[in-house]
């Protein structure tokens, strides 16, 4: 049985993680869904070089087209779900700080609307 991805949304509506696949060029955002779709079938058991464990609960999901390096973070979620909470393109070896901060903040908001 697959996990069920779901975009994180803001309580304004927005989705970060949708939007940043949105800003994608074509061959990017293909490859991005393609990796969504593995973790979709594979949940935590998917490692690198497509998805990497970065501390707090959050993962990174790693797409790579030539030099173009893009990252969609995600947490598991409670009933076999995976929150897409952002992305951004990688512009050196480490994780913009801010980029992890805003995924461990949109989980904490989520699990708070869910009560948990």
């Amino acid at each position: 049985m697959d996990f069920e991805i779901i975009f994180y949304d803001k309580s304004d509506g927005t989705e970060p993680a949708k939007e940043f696949l949105d800003s994608l060029n074509v061959k990017m955002r293909a490859k991005m869904v393609r990796e969504i779709e593995l973790l979709a079938v594979n949940g935590p058991e998917l490692r690198e070089p497509y998805s990497k464990a970065i501390g707090d609960g959050i993962f990174e999901l790693r797409a790579k087209m030539g030099s173009d390096i893009s990252r969609v973070l995600h947490f598991f979620f409670i009933g076999r779900k995976i929150i897409l909470t952002n992305g951004f393109i990688k512009k050196s070896n480490r994780t913009p700080p801010g980029e992890k901060d805003k995924a461990i903040k949109y989980r904490a908001e989520y699990m708070s609307r869910k009560e948990l």
